[in-house]
């Protein structure tokens, strides 16, 4: 299994391990294939899958919200070209305030 927390610890300086694996429980069999494993930034039908899906229904963001966080994230890793779901999910929680709903 790879170590998605060595992955966000590139972004937050204090990762909790029980979120990332609440995350990895949520992607469950998604994280076995490497294309939906990772999101790509440049694809908006894919932004708009992580907006009106994980955004919308896990954490409860209304779109234009969703779309501003996911921004932010994406610019955050902008460096990075085969960007992590599970990292992605993180930072899209953790940049909204909402960590507590994983």
């Amino acid at each position: 299994m790879a170590d998605y927390a060595a992955d966000v610890a590139k972004y937050v300086s204090d990762v909790d391990q029980s979120k990332v694996d609440a995350i990895v429980k949520y992607c469950g069999i998604a994280l076995r294939n490497r294309d939906s494993s990772l999101v790509s930034a440049g694809d908006p039908k894919e932004l708009a899958t992580v907006r009106d899906g994980f955004a919308k229904k896990k954490l409860g963001l209304e779109p234009a919200a969703a779309e501003a966080a996911l921004d932010k994230v994406m610019e955050t890793m902008s460096g990075v070209k085969a960007k992590s779901r599970v990292t992605v999910y993180y930072l899209l929680a953790e940049q909204t305030g909402n960590l507590d709903k994983l």
